[in-house]
Formats: structure tokens, sequence, C-alpha cells
């Protein structure tokens, strides 16, 4: 008789992580962060976890805290399980989540691989002398970090702009998994339904190919008029602004930007439409000043499905998903990016980090992309996984 045998997500997702698991098992020979501590502020999910179980495979003493919201509990038991220093629990509040970072930065990392920014921006308001350089994820990150890249001067390789990055996970797996939350939120159609996605970077032309492969409508807005016309010569209709969120049944912000969607867009927003955002930040719909505007007359909160609902003084319904936090690791049951698409963000991160620990990099590849041979070492390992 067969004995049957229960598994985690955070198995399956490991057991799905290929170049991950390749990636392990030399670092285990090589062990090229052996007596160096990585910190890490990151989203705490299974995908994650296999990246930081790769690291501590290299010999690295791996220290690590949370995103805003996006931590899941389970995730950060399991890895206090396997050997990594957890610091805090999920949280929604600012305050809370910076004490968390200075928690972390006590511990003096060698390394730091930061997500946003957090790290590396902390780190200049409290220095401490041995920290070689690291990583940095996003866009919203490295647009954070640039104007005191002199300041930092550091090694620190910019993930997001590896083109790997820019069409795996941004373009497909942000698209994809947007898609999906928008599904898992809302339990709704997307057949015929005015969607209108701000921002047409790699994370925007995933989202409205997604959406339109849905059969919506997509409009694109974006400030950038090349970006705007590209959109245009893609088969998005690129109204103006104000025209786009008067129609929409649908917004969504991919900018990495705040203050997309203010109280001022109160006026024209559509009875029933419905908010969401993808960015890193809980900042690009600006939840507090909707929810503090005079017309607003009341909230209602589903605490299970984290929709938030804002009734105006003139009976129009605003739905807002997840808080406004990135919809695709907020909600029910939150799943993030596939696991294909971080398997090779993340193979790229451990890569790029043992570079950084060689000490081969000086502080001119402060804030710079990901070393040409790694993009083409991932590239070919994941070809020859998959042929």
């Amino acid at each position: 008789m067969q004995q049957e045998r229960q598994f985690s997500r955070i198995d399956w997702v490991a057991s799905s992580c290929r170049l991950l698991r390749g990636i392990a098992a030399e670092f285990t020979r090589t062990q090229p962060f052996a007596g160096l501590t990585i910190g890490t502020a990151i989203h705490l999910e299974p995908k994650t976890a296999a990246l930081l179980l790769t690291l501590k495979a290299g010999g690295a003493r791996v220290v690590a805290t949370g995103n805003l919201n996006s931590t899941q509990p389970t995730t950060a038991t399991f890895l206090a399980e396997n050997g990594i220093v957890i610091i805090g629990e999920r949280t929604g509040d600012a305050g809370a989540h910076h004490g968390f970072i200075d928690a972390l930065l006590d511990e003096s990392p060698d390394l730091l691989l930061d997500n946003g920014g957090d790290l590396f921006a902390r780190f200049l308001e409290r220095p401490y002398g041995n920290l070689i350089g690291g990583t940095e994820e996003t866009t919203s990150g490295r647009t954070r970090l640039t104007p005191v890249r002199d300041k930092l001067a550091l090694p620190i390789l910019v993930i997001n702009d590896s083109p790997i990055k820019q069409f795996a996970e941004n373009r497909h797996g942000v698209g994809q998994s947007l898609f999906e939350s928008f599904l898992r939120f809302t339990n709704r159609s997307t057949n015929g339904k005015r969607v209108v996605v701000f921002g047409y970077g790699a994370c925007g032309k995933g989202t409205a190919a997604c959406f339109r492969h849905g059969h919506s409508v997509v409009s694109v807005v974006d400030i950038d008029p090349v970006t705007t016309l590209e959109a245009h010569l893609d088969g998005f209709s690129t109204p103006h602004r104000t025209d786009a969120i008067r129609t929409a049944d649908v917004i969504i912000t991919v900018t990495g930007y705040p203050g997309i969607i203010t109280a001022a867009d109160l006026p024209i927003l559509k009875d029933g439409v419905i908010l969401m955002n993808g960015g890193h930040f809980p900042h690009e719909i600006d939840r507090h000043g909707l929810l503090a505007d005079p017309t607003v007359v009341s909230v209602e909160t589903s605490p299970e499905d984290m929709i938030a609902t804002l009734t105006l003084v003139d009976g129009r319904r605003l739905h807002l998903l997840g808080d406004g936090h990135m919809a695709n690791l907020a909600g029910p049951r939150p799943l993030g990016n596939s696991i294909e698409a971080m398997d090779l963000g993340f193979a790229m991160q451990a890569l790029c980090l043992e570079r950084v620990a060689s000490r081969v990099l000086g502080s001119e590849a402060s804030l710079v992309p990901v070393p040409a041979d790694i993009d083409r070492a991932v590239a070919c390992e994941f070809l020859d996984l998959n042929r």
C-alpha cells in the first residue's frame, strides 16, 4: 500500500526553482559567502525562501526582514526553523517596518540584498564600516537611491536593469500575477471591462497585454510621450489622463512613483471603479488622502478579502484592493509572480551577490546593471533546463 505524504507550497516552490537548486549545489561546494552576513529586506514568501536558503548554502549567515504588508507568517516560521535570522513580523505600519530595518542593520551585514532601497537609504543615515555592497531588486529602489549614488560609493548591482528581469519577471511575471490577482480579489470577469493601466514600462506592458488577452478594453496612460507612442503602436488606446480615469472600470498603477491616483481624482472616478496597485510601494494610490477627503462619507471593509469600499456623498462607490499594497502579494492567498519568473530573477540575485562578495567590483559599480556575463549564464542554464 502506498503511503501518502503531504507537502506544502514551500516544498512545491523549492522543487520548481531549478536554477536556484543548481546554484545552491555549486555554492555548497564553493562557499562564496563563508564568514559573511547577508542582510535583506524582501517579500518573505515561498520563492524568497528558496533564494535565502541558496545564500545560506553558500556559507552566509542570513538576516531577513520583510517588506510592508507582504510577509507570509508560514514562510517566516519555515525560514527561522532552517537557520535564517528573522527580524519582525508582517506589518503594514511604516514605523514598525523602519524599526525592523534598524534592527537588521544592527547586525552589521557585510552584504545587503535590498528591495526598494530601504536598507541602503537607512545605511547612509547610520553607516558602519564593513559593508562591501550588495544588490537592489527594483526600479523603485534604483530611482530612490540614484540621487545618493556618490554618497553610497559601493558596488550595488541593480537586478531590475537586467533585460532578463525586465521581460521575464516584470513583463510576463507581473503582468500574469496582476491579472490573476484581479480575479482572486474580485471574482469578477475581465471581459469587456474598461481597464486603464498607468505606466508603460515592462510591468505596464505585461499588465496591459494580459488584460487585453482577458478580453478587456485596455487603455494606457504614461507621462512620457515616447512611451505613450509605443503603447499606441502596440494597439492600445492612449487617451488623456482625465478622459481615461472618467471611463475606467478598473485602474491599475504600475509606475514606481507616488500620487498617481489621489483625492483630486474623486470627482471624475466612475461609480464602481476598482483601484489596484502593482507598484512596489503602497503610495501610487493615495489611500490616506482618499479616505480623508470630506466627500467620502463612509468606508466599508472586508477583512477576509481586503477590499475597501468608499462611498461618496453623491452615492458613487469606489473599491480599493489590498489597501493599495502590491496586489499580487496582498489579499487572500497571495501567490506573487510565477515560480519560473522568480527563479530567473533570484538566480541573478544569487550570482550578483557572489560577484560583489568576491570584491572585484569597485565604487564605479554603484547602481549599475547586472554584468552581461551573468545574464548570459542564467539564460543559457534556463534554456538548457527547458529543452
